[in-house]
């Protein structure tokens, strides 16, 4: 495992992999013999992240502890350029040197660049999700809000790996398509660029399935811990006649439901009917903005409708 007093050109040397991290990152080359903690100071990169990542990537090695200290900014960074990288030079670098292996006549050729197209298209639409829709949200969490129209379990549940078609790509070139001597070269070539695109999209994936969504995750949990603090506490501090907007009735419809009573039984309880419970307690929601039984349970013990030990909590 690397360590921050390790020197950045020796973690280099032992795996030149961390290069194509290390522009990633936003790292610049010519640091000389400096350790991986002052690469990282000097050009404002988090030293913890950034072994997270390289030690996951090189070594498999992870802990919760390493994720719950990463920096959220620092790993988003990472991930937008990552994108960015592969997005506009990567895919059209590979497209390049494609075309000029094959022969433009040979209708093999041609499905093999429709194959690669269509993978292209795959790989740009899954990144750009990501980037429109997953990021920001990432960043509204980061700026300590929570939106409700999204979470990262809704990415975690259809984040999947879609290099299928690269692996089929390089696949049909070894095994069906003949080439003369300097095609051969060229497409020897670019297959050594296919396999390390390979792999680099598989590291991508595993980094933002094994780093990202629990860092986010942890991060989400965080806000969703201190909105509910910060609701209670409100409630708490709250004028005593804050629940005057209430009538007597509507007070004993939230004593009811606090009991654990029915519509029915509070119906039959309150000598009303039970349309009449229904509409007490859509007004009682509206005026409260509280929906939820643990809500309004809170609401009555914090202004005195019921004594908390006689409540089941």
């Amino acid at each position: 495992m690397y360590e921050p007093g390790d020197s950045l050109i020796s973690i280099i040397s032992d795996n030149y992999s961390v290069l194509q991290s290390l522009g990633c990152f936003g790292i610049s080359l010519g640091f000389g013999d400096k350790s991986v903690k002052e690469v990282c100071e000097s050009q404002h990169v988090d030293t913890h992240t950034f072994l997270t990542v390289i030690n996951f990537t090189i070594n498999g090695y992870l802990n919760n502890e390493d994720i719950d200290k990463v920096s959220i900014s620092t790993l988003l960074h990472y991930l937008e350029a990552s994108h960015a990288y592969y997005l506009d030079f990567e895919l059209p670098f590979i497209r390049t040197g494609l075309s000029e292996a094959l022969n433009d006549g040979d209708s093999v050729a041609r499905l093999i660049m429709k194959l690669y197209d269509e993978y292209a298209h795959a790989i740009r639409s899954h990144m750009l999700y990501e980037e429109r829709t997953v990021f920001p949200y990432v960043k509204a969490l980061e700026r300590g809000e929570l939106p409700n129209n999204y979470n990262i379990e809704t990415f975690s549940k259809h984040h999947v790996q879609i290099d299928r078609k690269l692996h089929e790509l390089k696949n049909i070139i070894i095994k069906y398509l003949p080439s003369d001597g300097l095609h051969n070269n060229q497409l020897t070539a670019i297959l050594y660029d296919i396999y390390n695109c390979e792999r680099w999209l598989t590291e991508h994936s595993q980094v933002e399935d094994r780093i990202f969504i629990p860092a986010i995750r942890h991060l989400q949990d965080q806000l969703h811990k201190n909105d509910v603090s910060l609701r209670i506490s409100n409630m708490i501090n709250q004028k005593p006649d804050s629940d005057s907007m209430l009538s007597d009735r509507e007070k004993d419809v939230i004593v009811s439901l606090v009991q654990g009573m029915t519509n029915k039984e509070i119906a039959d309880h309150l000598n009303i009917s039970t349309n009449t419970v229904l509409t007490h307690r859509r007004n009682i929601a509206r005026k409260l903005q509280i929906h939820s039984p643990a809500g309004l349970t809170i609401y009555a013990i914090v202004n005195n409708l019921v004594d908390i030990s006689t409540v089941k909590l």
